[in-house]
């Protein structure tokens, strides 16, 4: 044992744990037949210098205390056991593996032949972790826990947010301490965004076929570490992550910004049966994975080559331990679950009351943080928008949809339309949910930016090495005439304002907009629409703005104050869409052009592409936080998906009232003029637009 006394110690926690008489090293293993502790020079790292036997299995637990070691030990472990990959085990104690629990990374995992030939020592080359212990002081800081209905989600990626922005230092840029910057935290605040839903940053490896074409995984959904936040953005090296992570959070928390994590719970980066053994492979790989029939390949709910065995005990405990660490000990907010209905799963279908939602539900840390899901997987029946339980939000892949189709003209969708700007309540009325059940998005990292949705038909994804055979063809984008970038000032007056309907649409709907990195201010990607493996200037936010650019960064921030004032863009509740207080008054009503609502038959109508919306603040019927009743102003929206201008009939409801203009999307932002309309008007609601207009009643005859 190298000269190395070890102690007992105890089974629990999981990973290494200084406590004051050493560190306690516990690794959960029911297969395996012996664990070796490797311990590494902490400032050599290529060199082993002990390999200690675990000397104790405690329900299918093996642990020991290592008296002499200390905070900032470099270790990794050596499982031994069948190597019998037709019954589900892969050990293997040529491979150094990655503690599950490991906090602190120490050394990333670099590409050899060794890696991955099961007859070579992967000592020199895999990844190592660090004991951590980490002191932190949180300065009294507490955390915003902004309500839901108030929340303005903005999805970002740490490096690509900052890595181009000309006021932050250069070694802070594309780092956690550049994301805490006095000019990045303006930026949000100015914005007025309440949440960062930051892509993973958890420790994640970069596929060995992406690092041979000369590109990464960018994005990191490629997770080894479920505890340790990834040491490449960190600006001041490897050791002190965990510190430049925690103090991120602490400046976005002074700044009252939420931080949400983006977490990969469903795979690991180890792939399928021919993937590396890094982890979870050699240290069990029976229990850490679903298995198929054949134990020898992988279940796969997520195209990534494995699906993590949640059904597991042991297995959900990491999960859960894990989501708990970051809560406790990291302070963020809440998490955005990737292919979420992976881990709903007990068998093959899904199931929306499975362990994981159960355990949740009743723990008291995680049930008080923001739960986010990504409602589908590729798994059988595996698109669940809708059906998650209470205290979940939802990506709303059917919000997306339905609103990228009716800007971009396609007819017979009015009924859905409705529905998805007053909070999608047939998708989450029915179990008690409420509007803020939905998060509302129109762009995300994965697909065309919003500057592309309205410039390209067709994905180029040329650059990623797979013949463009990569992503999806189903974007419902449209180009406005001509593919890519244009000479013609017609189309690219049409492309800013479709840009500004979208943008209006989404942040004036009920639920939780989110908004992605860059596209307030036009962020391209070159019609590339599955830029994962990019970490170039392709990928990252561009802040040398044009004059349009910043004319559209000013519209969004006028957007976002009128919802943030306007308690009736951001209720609580659905709307009831009846009479209210024995008045003939609804809290909403649809128009049509002629003025009068709409009807049945109307909703149906295959070939209508304009709506009013009537919102009425003076109806909401709900209270603040100290029982005040919740009032605000009224506002009709009026959308037009025409290729013509509609006039628009004021005032067919409501009688003795102007209507003074909000808001037109026909206008770029630096000519737009307020107006006054009388309640007998037509509204020249110009084609592809939107219109905002407030009454207020006036003297008319």
């Amino acid at each position: 044992m190298n000269g190395y006394t070890v102690w007992p110690g105890r089974p629990t926690p999981l990973g290494a744990t200084p406590n004051g008489e050493g560190v306690n090293f516990a690794l959960f293993s029911e297969n395996a037949t012996c664990v070796e502790l490797c311990l590494f020079d902490a400032t050599d790292t290529a060199h082993e210098i002990a390999r200690i036997p675990l000397p104790e299995k405690t329900d299918q637990v093996w642990h020991g205390q290592i008296p002499i070691a200390k905070p900032d030990q470099v270790y990794g472990y050596r499982v031994h056991g069948p190597d019998a990959p037709r019954s589900g085990h892969r050990f293997n104690p040529r491979k150094l593996l990655l503690d599950p629990y490991a906090k602190s990374l120490a050394r990333e995992l670099k590409w050899h032949p060794a890696i991955g030939d099961p007859l070579l020592d992967s000592g020199p080359f895999a990844p190592l972790a660090r004991v951590s212990q980490e002191l932190f002081d949180w300065g009294g800081t507490p955390a915003p826990r902004t309500a839901w209905h108030n929340t303005v989600v903005y999805e970002l990626h740490v490096k690509g947010f900052t890595k181009l922005h000309p006021e932050i230092p250069e070694n802070l840029r594309g780092t956690y301490a550049g994301l805490a910057s006095e000019p990045a935290i303006n930026h949000l605040r100015s914005l007025g965004v309440t949440a960062v839903e930051l892509m993973p940053v958890h420790y994640h490896i970069d596929d060995q076929i992406l690092i041979e074409r000369g590109l990464t995984n960018y994005w990191g959904y490629n997770t080894l570490g479920y505890f340790a936040p990834d040491p490449r953005y960190c600006s001041t090296g490897t050791s002190n992550t965990v510190h430049e992570f925690k103090s991120m959070v602490r400046s976005l928390h002074r700044a009252g910004i939420e931080v949400i994590l983006d977490v990969v719970y469903n795979h690991t980066a180890e792939g399928d049966h021919n993937g590396p053994v890094l982890s979870f492979k050699g240290i069990d790989n029976a229990s850490y994975y679903r298995l198929h029939d054949e134990p020898d390949k992988y279940i796969d709910f997520t195209g990534c080559g494995n699906s993590l065995n949640v059904a597991h005990p042991r297995i959900l405990q990491l999960i859960m331990d894990s989501l708990r660490y970051w809560v406790l000990e990291m302070h963020v907010d809440g998490f955005r679950f990737d292919l979420a209905s992976t881990l709903a799963r007990e068998l093959w279908e899904m199931d929306r009351l499975g362990a994981f939602f159960d355990i949740i539900h009743q723990d008291p840390t995680l049930s008080q943080v923001k739960l986010i899901a990504e409602p589908w997987d590729l798994g059988p029946n595996g698109y669940q928008v809708g059906n998650f339980p209470v205290l979940w939000s939802e990506w709303n892949g059917k919000y997306r949809d339905c609103i990228r189709r009716f800007w971009k003209g396609d007819g017979g969708n009015l009924g859905e339309l409705a529905s998805r700007l007053s909070g999608s309540s047939d998708l989450y009325r029915h179990n008690g949910r409420r509007p803020y059940a939905s998060l509302n998005f129109i762009t995300c990292h994965d697909g065309f930016t919003l500057a592309d949705l309205v410039s390209y038909n067709l994905k180029h994804n040329e650059a990623n090495g797979e013949n463009n055979s990569d992503g999806t063809d189903a974007n419902d984008s449209w180009n406005c005439g001509e593919e890519g970038p244009t000479n013609d000032a017609r189309i690219e007056s049409l492309r800013l304002r479709q840009r500004r309907n979208l943008l209006t649409t989404l942040i004036l709907s009920q639920g939780v907009p989110m908004i992605l990195a860059g596209d307030e201010m036009g962020r391209t990607q070159l019609g590339n629409n599955n830029a994962f493996c990019h970490d170039s200037p392709l990928s990252w936010v561009n802040w040398n703005l044009s004059t349009e650019e910043i004319e559209q960064l000013d519209f969004v921030r006028a957007l976002l104050e009128l919802r943030r004032i306007q308690p009736v863009f951001h209720r609580r509740n659905f709307f009831q869409g009846r009479a209210i207080h024995g008045t003939e008054s609804k809290d909403l009503y649809w128009l049509k052009p002629d003025g009068t609502e709409m009807t049945e038959q109307d909703w149906s109508s295959p070939h209508v592409r304009c709506l009013g919306m009537g919102l009425l603040g003076d109806q909401i019927e709900e209270s603040g936080d100290h029982g005040e009743p919740i009032t605000g102003d009224s506002f009709l929206v009026l959308l037009n998906a025409e290729e013509t201008v509609v006039p628009f009939v004021l005032g067919g409801r409501q009688r003795h009232v102007a209507w003074t203009l909000v808001l037109d999307t026909s206008m770029p932002p630096a000519s737009f003029r307020p107006g006054v309309y009388s309640q007998v008007a037509h509204f020249p609601l110009q084609a592809r637009s939107i219109a905002i207009l407030q009454p207020h009643y006036a003297p008319f005859a």
